[in-house]
């Protein structure tokens, strides 16, 4: 199992490296070619081109997740960097937003737009969500973005969320889940990993191990069809203050 799991890292860590080079050499990519929702042209404006062509995510997180002035943001799996720079425009210069991704093509792609644009508030570090460079207690919000549907082991990554939020903090998640089973041949396709589909879980199996790890007043807050039995969810949880 865990020489499969490193197999199926290895493919998406691949796949996510290409996005990150086109997005570099300006040649269309899953956002700009219309497979990313939730963004407004008013959070677009602005940003690199290379910001919007590397995303390649379900939703709009940052929309949902209510941040104030001044706190912490986590994003798992943050590409290019666009929830970051977003995160970082609501929590202003007296908060900040770091960036963990696994892909280091990514990381140096968002560091370089992060540079570009001159923001002081945010950081990037390569890293694995399901292990997380992250000092424990150190955030108060997490978002994630159509990333934790391709971590072969979720209540890993949901641990790692519980452990490093603040007692009190709250996590805002876009992510592909399932309603019903997926054939064993999607689930053994590496290519079918990297597309955001074959890691995809049923809703209720997703909610449960988000609770399983310490969440509560876990909750949907929206959904949006994607193809057949799989869609796209917005989920908030909560860590307990104590």
């Amino acid at each position: 199992m865990v020489e499969k799991n490193e197999s199926i890292k290895e493919h998406v860590r691949n796949r996510y490296s290409e996005v990150a080079r086109r997005a570099e050499s300006d040649v269309e990519s899953c956002c700009n070619a219309g497979c990313s929702t939730g963004y407004s042209p008013e959070e677009l404006q602005g940003l690199p081109e290379s910001v919007v062509g590397a995303c390649a995510g379900c939703g709009n997180p940052t929309a949902l997740a209510g941040l104030k002035e001044g706190e912490v943001v986590l994003d798992l799996g943050s590409g290019g960097g666009i929830d970051v720079f977003l995160a970082a425009q609501k929590v202003g210069p007296s908060g900040r937003a770091i960036g963990v991704d696994m892909t280091q093509d990514m990381v140096d792609l968002a560091k370089k737009n992060a540079d570009e644009m001159g923001l002081g508030n945010v950081e990037f570090r390569l890293g694995d969500i399901e292990n997380l460079p992250v000092e424990s207690g150190s955030a108060d919000v997490i978002i994630s973005n159509c990333v934790i549907n391709l971590a072969p082991d979720k209540d890993r990554v949901f641990s790692e969320a519980y452990r490093v939020l603040k007692p009190g903090g709250r996590m805002t998640i876009s992510d592909i889940v399932t309603d019903g089973e997926l054939p064993e041949s999607i689930r053994d396709d590496p290519d079918a990993w990297a597309e955001c589909i074959a890691g995809a879980l049923e809703e209720g199996a997703y909610l449960e191990k988000l609770k399983r790890a310490g969440f509560r007043n876990v909750k949907v807050l929206s959904k949006r069809s994607f193809m057949e039995i799989v869609y796209s969810v917005e989920v908030e949880a909560h860590k307990p203050r104590s």
